[in-house]
């Protein structure tokens, strides 16, 4: 049984309608316009040039805008969106980018940060294995599923920085950073901070949109039982104390899944609502829905100085960062 429940926030039946639906390049890149009336309080963050005579005329636009609003250049390729955004949204895709969560564990360490374009593929299986895994798929259909789960992601990214996908890393116990393994991605987890980042087709029972909610959480299955879930789930909490201006944490978790469940429970997640033994005729598990309050934000500065061992298991990870990017 899975260490950690994942919740897609889509079906199996909607993905068997995926053949007839149109992924246009629109819906991937949304195309990038002039708006004068705008040009004040929204600023670009667009991926790399093209050979487009739309795309170049929008960057020539950028760069009107960039002189009255300031420099949006700041932010790496994985976090321009190729659409127009508040300085708000901008200052919340910068912590986005910065955002890194560290935690020294019994058997090594771990690290969760935002996922970049170039980590997709590798998030897309670990989300494809265990999808497949809890739904009793048969193998063939990893292929399938591996697509739509790309799709799924590619679409999920449009929304940032009101929804994001974080991603952990870890690495096993070593004396010194050199001598060590490598780190290696050991789970993931979805986090919608916002009503606009919200999924339109959210699992039974329902959350408000408005709320921020996590899902689609798993670790790799030879890396459970080692806590990743667990901090998977406190890295997701303090980015919402950090970003979202909500502080009510919605998830779901399957009734079947024990072990999640009394993790949920020992986080401090109460159950608010569950499915009706009705929704069994539609092949899908019974779920609970479950809600958290999260005490007030605590400032980085209190954080660093009231944790040293934080402090240097984030030094202890640098090289792997390095790496990893690299």
């Amino acid at each position: 049984m899975a260490a950690v429940s994942i919740a897609l926030a889509f079906s199996v039946d909607s993905l068997k309608q995926s053949r007839s639906t149109n992924y246009g390049l629109s819906s991937r890149y949304p195309l990038l316009y002039s708006c004068r009336s705008h040009r004040a309080s929204l600023r670009f963050a667009f991926p790399p040039s093209s050979h487009s005579p739309s795309v170049s005329t929008a960057i020539e636009t950028g760069e009107e805008a960039k002189k009255s609003t300031g420099s949006y250049d700041f932010l790496e390729e994985s976090f321009r969106t190729g659409r127009f955004l508040s300085n708000a949204e901008l200052e919340k895709l910068k912590a986005l980018e910065g955002f890194a969560y560290f935690q020294e564990l019994e058997s090594g360490s771990m690290w969760v940060r935002v996922m970049r374009a170039g980590e997709m593929d590798s998030t897309v299986n670990l989300l494809a294995e265990s999808f497949g895994e809890s739904m009793l798929l048969p193998s063939g259909y990893q292929s399938v599923l591996r697509f739509l789960v790309k799709q799924y992601l590619i679409e999920r990214r449009e929304v940032l920085p009101h929804a994001v996908t974080l991603v952990g890393f870890y690495r096993k116990k070593s004396d010194s950073c050199s001598d060590g393994e490598e780190a290696e991605m050991a789970g993931t987890v979805e986090v919608c901070l916002d009503k606009r980042g919200a999924n339109a087709s959210p699992p039974s029972p329902t959350p408000p949109k408005e709320s921020p909610y996590v899902c689609n959480m798993t670790v790799k299955e030879d890396l459970r039982r080692r806590g990743i879930g667990w901090h998977l789930l406190k890295a997701s909490e303090e980015l919402i104390s950090q970003l979202s201006p909500s502080k009510d944490v919605y998830l779901h978790c399957r009734m079947v899944d024990e072990a999640p469940f009394s993790m949920y429970k020992k986080a401090g997640y109460e159950v608010v609502k569950t499915d009706t033994i009705l929704v069994l005729l539609m092949l899908q598990r019974r779920k609970h829905l479950m809600r958290k309050k999260l005490p007030p934000c605590i400032s980085p500065s209190d954080i660093v100085g009231s944790d040293n061992e934080l402090t240097s298991s984030a030094n202890e990870l640098t090289c792997d960062l390095t790496k990893t990017m690299g």
